[in-house]
Formats: structure tokens, C-alpha cells, sequence
């Protein structure tokens, strides 16, 4: 994605873009910010001049006062009818439509979200641009519409004003000077120094936040209890509310000095000095009527707000333009390993091999040079230290990643020959990192799938994963939501209760190569038994692929392949490795001691 360093014809670009979407999500916004726009700056203009100069005349020339009244009254009726229409804009038109562009515009980023590859959300920079993408990006969308049309509609009324003004007096013009320089000379240097600040204090405030955060999380309530966190946090706290005020304290004056010329040339200049001069012409040179007094200053008053709004939604046009640069970069970056990604459909599963794949994440080789064959029918486990890379295997099978050199093939055909969503239908898998979802027991046991018999697939699955009698001990059963998230009489299982959940949905799902990434890390010794010859049973009619890091879990698998830091060091049979008496076999008779020791009570070797 982009930098953020943006030129001004970038950032054009940008709010052109944000227009464009804004425009193609609802026209009905995108016109009527138009409309109501204008309707705002003609009235702006029609009182100060037109209105004002017709009122003075008609008094200069005597007329009657039916006649003013009725044009008062009719100029208030159509300034009425302008402010309904107004109201309803407001309270009907912009409701409905700010929601409509919502829905469709994040149901374009959760789609693009679906989409980008798996890496994406594993690269901080690409993150945090991403959600910086889908914080308000809606608000952001509309106010960009009508800071468009506020700057299109205030330059043709500031010229208009401009005109008229000449038209009664060539050098009153010359005051139009005093808000230019008010607003976009001394205002834009009074933004820098508050830009200044806000980057000084980028770094306190995420410190300030972190600690508000912490402070009514419950994930942290614990911790803050039974240790002394809360002066660390304290302390934390303070630093950061200090350095704040350092950096208040730094651009306070000049902040301050700057504003003080801003006001003083946006508003007290021209004030006062637009209505000396039109005294001085009206009551010593003799050369301006009162009507055209009373005009110039009600010019000069409407001028100055039309300058004000102008040079704001100016400023406020070109500030949306980092955060739609965000918004975007992420619309249309393309994905390397698109979710939509076409190609064949896969036969039935024969074999999947692993030819010489490297793989590297940051520059660092995670895998290298990685050769292995999986076969239909057999029972095989990845099995190593943390950080042998087993996991990662894990994602390269499934397509999650890409190799950075190497052939993965399915059947003996490179897998990005396949359909994507196609091929990955061959996998069930439950990655020992699961999330559960806020959705009922049901719900995240099916994960969005639907079978002939919904009911009777969940409950075997449930109860090979050992966590059925747990659930229907629930009032509501599989009905039951899962965390207090959305439903305050939610469920909120404990850790081994919810790793079973999600090892049920690889259960439920009839897919010919199972995957099962230490599913028992969260377990008891007798629930990981139960699991284990449960998962043994499914072998009986899928290919299975196991991962874990207790190696007594894996005796009984037809192949072993034995990993360290991303290398394949031994495989074979759990026999054949023991007999090898090489790292498999250390590694077996280590944590075999290791667990006799915790049940004599004493420590291992």
C-alpha cells in the first residue's frame, strides 16, 4: 500500500476517488450535499446584497410599506420553503442515505477483507492501514462530498461577492485581503504547529490509551488484583501524561501568537476597517449613498464567513486525503493469493507432496528446502519443537501462503492450478490458535455449512470432541450463544471445553484430508485420551494429518516426519525412529520420563 508522504495531486486523486465511490453508493447523497450546499451559500449572498440593496432602495425612494412588506414576506416564504427542505434533508434524506452508503461500502471492504491473503494481516504496516481503512470510512466518504462541493460553491460565491463589491467600489476590494491572509496565511501556519503537537503526542496517547484500555478490559482484571501491576500502569500513565503536556506546553505560545493574527485579519481588520471606509465615503467625500454603504459592509460580513467556510472545508478536503489514501491502497491492492481465485477442480484426493518448498517470512526462511510425501488412507504427523515450523507446513498446504520457491502438488499438479476455494474443501483442519465465534454452539460447530441432517452432524461431532455432555447440560443446548459478547446469558466455556468445540468442526466436516493442529494442548491427560482415539477411529476413513508436540499422541501414526527449524531431520515409522535412536527417539524417551516423573511425584531427568 501507498506511503503516506502524499503530493497534492495524489491527494486529489484521492478525494476524487472517495467522490466517485461516495457517488456510485448513492447519488441521492452526492446531489442533495450539492443542492443543500447551494441553497446555503445563495442565501449567504442573496441577503447580503440582493435583499439589503432592494430593502435600502426602496426606502431612499419612498415607496410604501405594502410594498416592502410583501416582498419581505415573499422572500420569507422562499427562504422557508429552502429551510423545510433543509429539515428534511437533514432529518429524513441523510439518515437513509448515510446508512445505505455504510452497508454497501464495508460490504465492499469485508469482501476485499475475505479476500487478501492470510499474510496481509500478519504485516503490522498493511494492518494498521487497514484498519485505519475501516474506521468511519463512511463519514470520512460523505464528508469529502461536501467539503467537494462547499470548495466548488464558495470559490463561485466568493467571486460573485467579489464582483458586486467592485461593482460599488474598486479598492473596497482590496479588504477581501485581510481574511485571505487571516485564513490560509496565519491559519495554515497555526495548523502546522497543531499538526507539530498532535505527531509529538502520537506516542503518549497510544500509551494513554493502552492503559484505558486496561483498566476496564476484563482480560486484565486478574493481573491487576493479585499483582502490583497497577503502579506500573500508573506509572506509565503519568510519564505519558507529562510528555503531552510538554509538547502542549512547547507550541502553546506560538500557537496562541498565530491565532491571535488570525482572528485579528479574519474578523477585526476587515470589520472595523470595511465600515471606516464606507463612513469616510459616505459622510466626508460625499462619493457612496447609505444604500450602498449598508451593502458593502453586509457584503463584507458575508464575505468574510464565505472565506472562513472555504478555507476550512480547503484544509479539511486535503486532511481526508492520508485517511482515503488508506481506504484506497486497500480497495485496490491486489491480492497474490486471491480468496476468488479460479482454476481446475480437484478429483478425489490421491496424494500431496512437498517438493523442495522454501518459505520465508521477513526475509527469515522459516521452511527450507522441505520434501515429503503424504498418501491417501495414512495416518501422518508433523512433530518437532516450537518453532520447527509445523504450522506453517500447515498454512503452505492449505494455500494460506505461497512457497518462496518449491512445488507443492496435489495429485502431482502444482496447487495454483486449482480453484481455491475447490481445493481447500479437501481439507478440514482446527488450528490450535482457534477463535470462537459469538454465534450459537450450532452455528460454530457447522461454521456456515449445511448437511441433510444439520442436528444429527453436530451432535457427532460434539461428542467426538468430548464436549457434547458439557453442552446439553446448557438450557438452550446447541442453541446456545456463544460468549456474553452479544447475549448476557451466553455461555463462556473454559480453555480445554472450547479447544473441543473447535476441534468438532473438523469432525463435522466431510472432507477427505483432516487436519488436526495440537488439539489437545488445552486438554487433561484422560480428555486427551478420549480425543486421541477418537481421532484414531477417524483414520479409519480419512487421510489424516496430525500435529503435536507430545509425541506419545503419535505412535500409532503410519508416518512420522520429524522437523527442526523448518528442515525434515527424520521420518518413518514411530518404530523405525525409536530403532534410528536419533532426535525422535531423545525426544520420545525425554518427555516419556518427564511424565512418569509427574506421576511418581518427583522430577524428571
Amino acid at each position: 500500500m501507498k506511503d503516506e508522504k502524499l503530493t497534492f495531486g495524489e491527494t486529489l486523486k484521492n478525494a476524487f476517488y472517495a467522490i466517485k465511490l461516495g457517488r456510485a453508493y448513492t447519488k441521492a447523497l452526492f446531489f442533495n450535499i450539492c443542492f443543500i450546499a447551494a441553497l446555503g451559500y445563495f442565501q449567504w449572498v442573496f441577503f447580503s446584497s440582493v435583499f439589503m440593496k432592494n430593502i435600502v432602495d426602496s426606502l431612499d425612494k419612498g415607496e410604501g410599506f405594502k410594498k416592502i412588506f410583501t416582498y419581505i414576506i415573499f422572500c420569507g416564504v422562499v427562504v422557508g420553503l429552502m429551510n423545510l427542505y433543509q429539515h428534511y434533508f437533514e432529518n429524513v434524506t441523510l439518515p437513509i442515505e448515510k446508512t445505505r452508503l455504510y452497508g454497501r461500502l464495508y460490504r465492499k471492504l469485508f469482501d476485499k477483507a475475505k479476500n487478501v491473503e492470510l499474510s496481509c494481516y500478519e504485516n503490522a504496516d498493511f494492518y494498521n492501514k487497514y484498519t485505519m481503512a475501516m474506521d468511519g470510512a463512511d463519514e470520512r466518504i460523505s464528508d469529502v462530498m461536501r467539503r467537494f462541493w462547499g470548495v466548488i460553491l464558495g470559490t463561485i460565491a466568493t467571486g460573485f461577492v467579489f464582483y458586486l463589491m467592485f461593482e460599488i467600489d474598486k479598492f473596497a476590494v482590496i479588504f477581501i485581503i485581510c481574511p485571505l491572509l487571516g485564513n490560509f496565511l496565519f491559519g495554515s501556519i497555526k495548523n502546522k504547529y497543531e499538526f507539530k503537537r498532535y505527531k509529538e503526542q502520537v506516542a503518549g496517547n497510544k500509551v494513554l490509551n493502552y492503559v484505558s484500555r486496561a483498566m476496564y478490559l476484563p482480560d486484565y482484571a486478574k493481573e491487576m488484583r493479585l499483582f502490583n501491576v497497577f503502579n506500573l500502569l500508573k506509572k506509565q500513565y503519568n510519564d505519558a501524561t507529562d510528555r503531552n503536556v510538554k509538547a502542549a506546553e512547547k507550541y502553546a505560545f506560538p500557537n496562541a501568537f498565530v491565532n491571535f493574527w488570525k482572528i485579528t485579519f479574519t474578523f477585526s481588520v476587515i470589520f472595523e476597517g470595511i465600515l471606516f471606509y464606507a463612513i469616510y465615503r459616505n459622510l466626508v467625500t460625499k462619493s457612496i449613498s447609505l444604500a450602498e454603504l449598508t451593502i458593502m459592509t453586509s457584503m463584507m460580513v458575508s464575505m468574510t464567513w464565505i472565506l472562513i467556510g472555504l478555507f476550512d472545508d480547503i484544509i479539511n478536503f486535503m486532511k481526508d486525503g492520508v485517511f482515503i489514501n488508506n481506504l484506497r491502497g486497500f480497495l485496490e491492492y491486489e491480492e497474490k493469493i486471491p480468496e476468488d481465485y479460479d482454476g481446475i477442480i480437484p478429483g478425489e484426493f490421491e496424494s500431496l507432496e512437498f517438493d523442495n518448498v522454501t518459505f520465508s517470512y521477513d526475509d527469515e526462511e522459516t521452511i527450507k528446502d522441505l520434501s515429503f510425501c503424504i498418501k491417501k488412507g495414512e495416518n501422518t504427523a508433523l512433530v518437532g519443537h516450537n518453532g520447527a515450523g509445523k504450522t506453517t507446513i500447515i498454512k503452505l498446504l492449505l494455500r494460506l501462503y505461497d512457497p518462496t520457491s518449491g512445488v507443492i502438488r496435489l495429485n502431482g499438479r502444482d496447487i495454483k492450478d486449482y480453484n481455491l476455494h475447490a481445493y481447500r474443501e479437501l481439507f478440514a483442519t482446527t488450528f490450535q490458535d482457534f477463535a470462537i465465534m459469538g454465534m450459537t454452539i450450532k452455528e460454530n460447530v457447522l461454521m456456515g455449512r449445511r448437511y441433510d441432517d444439520d442436528d444429527k452432524v453436530v451432535e457427532d461431532a460434539l461428542k467426538k470432541a468430548g464436549v457434547y455432555d458439557k453442552v446439553m447440560s446448557l438450557e438452550k443446548g446447541t442453541a446456545t450463544v456463544m460468549t456474553k459478547e452479544f447475549d448476557e446469558n451466553g455461555a463462556v466455556f473454559s480453555g480445554g471445553e472450547s479447544q473441543k468445540l473447535a476441534v468438532s468442526r473438523t469432525f463435522a466436516k466431510p472432507s477427505a484430508l483432516k487436519i488436526f493442529d495440537e488439539p489437545s494442548s488445552a486438554l487433561d491427560p484422560i480428555a486427551e485420551y478420549d480425543l486421541f482415539k477418537n481421532i484414531a477411529k477417524e483414520g479409519n476413513e480419512h487421510t489424516l494429518l496430525f500435529i503435536s508436540h507430545r509425541l506419545s499422541s503419535v505412535k500409532h501414526c503410519d508416518k512420522v516426519f520429524m522437523l527442526e527449524k523448518g528442515r525434515l531431520v527424520e521420518e518413518g515409522s514411530h518404530e523405525e525412529l525409536m530403532a534410528l535412536d536419533g532426535k525422535y527417539a531423545k525426544m520420545y524417551r525425554r518427555q516419556a520420563n518427564n511424565y512418569l516423573a509427574i506421576d511418581d511425584g518427583t522430577e524428571g531427568a
